[in-house]
């Protein structure tokens, strides 16, 4: 054999075609794994280069070995778990996508089975990928994490979906949510109304996950018990939380003080769960990212789990996964200009 033979053996090896079929015993719930008018097998077909066709209680992928092994095994997977009344939407397909193109021999089960809290909406919230699952699992036996990463992971939700589930199961007395009031880019001066008032649209976005687990009218009613508070982080001085399950977000904009702070705030019976972005800090820059410095002071003791996200766990709109990935890039490069 010569070397052009060789290349070219080895090039078909690469690219070999295979076919598969698969029998479903459930015609119902391969109607449902396929979606309205097949919508979700031509998803799966955008995200890999394969041909999905179903015909009776079968499908038949062709495509790319590689391929075709992993939305075969996606596809079972995913079956199976629709047999123990899982609904799957389009979304799910693109989470499964990522889960198994990060693991293949991962257990899509293991995500998608594991419930972490049913909302007022009867929305289930579950993790949509493996940082998110071993997030919950820090959050469950630990009582002090930090989880960093870019917008749309699912860091806050979380927490918040996880605080509700402590508060209503009666494992925690209180959840008190808070974040500093760090103006990005505005000055809270220009801003109209009293100290309350101003600090108010930094608190927002815990509001609006707390309505999204909680209907308005049963949390406003907890918010006036006492049983929720929502507050800037200045508030936190001088108090120790016991008994609570205590959510700190946009930690990227604590100063170290502030930090340390209410790192010492945590008492018996409480959990802490510390949220932020590192590349989206709001400080000046004479000022250091408490965020960043306990992430390196705390990460040898053992009783503080310290969770990180990429592009990969983002679950909000796919552009969102890519504009983050281009501005990664763009700093890559400014440094090695540099």
């Amino acid at each position: 054999m010569n070397i052009l033979e060789a290349d070219f053996l080895i090039k078909a090896t690469k690219t070999a075609i295979q076919a598969e079929k698969l029998s479903f015993a459930d015609s119902n719930i391969l109607k449902n794994l396929c979606g309205e008018h097949d919508k979700h097998l031509r998803f799966l077909e955008k995200l890999e280069p394969v041909k999905v066709k179903p015909w009776g209680n079968h499908l038949s992928i062709s495509g790319h070995d590689e391929a075709v092994g992993k939305v075969t095994l996606l596809l079972k997977q995913l079956y199976g778990i629709m047999e123990k009344g899982w609904l799957i939407h389009s979304s799910d397909i693109d989470y499964a996508h990522r889960i198994l193109t990060q693991d293949i021999h991962f257990d899509l089960a293991r995500i998608f089975l594991d419930t972490v809290f049913i909302s007022s909406k009867k929305r289930i919230i579950t993790p949509k990928s493996i940082a998110q699952r071993h997030y919950i699992d820090s959050m469950r036996k630990a009582d002090m994490v930090i989880s960093i990463g870019p917008a749309g992971t699912g860091k806050t939700y979380l927490a918040m979906a996880m605080a509700v589930s402590y508060l209503l199961d009666k494992k925690v007395k209180r959840i008190i949510l808070t974040r500093p009031a760090v103006e990005a880019g505005e000055r809270l001066g220009f801003l109209p109304g009293d100290l309350a008032e101003k600090v108010n649209p930094y608190l927002r976005p815990l509001y609006d996950a707390l309505y999204d687990m909680v209907d308005m009218e049963k949390a406003g009613a907890l918010i006036n018990k006492g049983l929720i508070e929502v507050a800037p982080l200045a508030f936190m001085r001088g108090r120790t939380l016991n008994d609570s399950f205590i959510i700190l977000d946009e930690a990227q904009n604590t100063t170290s003080e502030q930090m340390k702070m209410f790192l010492t705030r945590l008492g018996f019976n409480s959990k802490a769960v510390v949220t932020g972005d590192i590349t989206q800090i709001d400080l000046p820059s004479e000022k250091s990212s408490g965020l960043i410095e306990a992430e390196k002071i705390l990460k040898k003791l053992e009783s503080v789990r310290i969770v990180h996200f990429s592009q990969v766990d983002v679950v909000r709109h796919p552009l969102v996964a890519n504009i983050i990935s281009a501005y990664d890039m763009w700093d890559r490069e400014k440094k090695s200009d540099k």
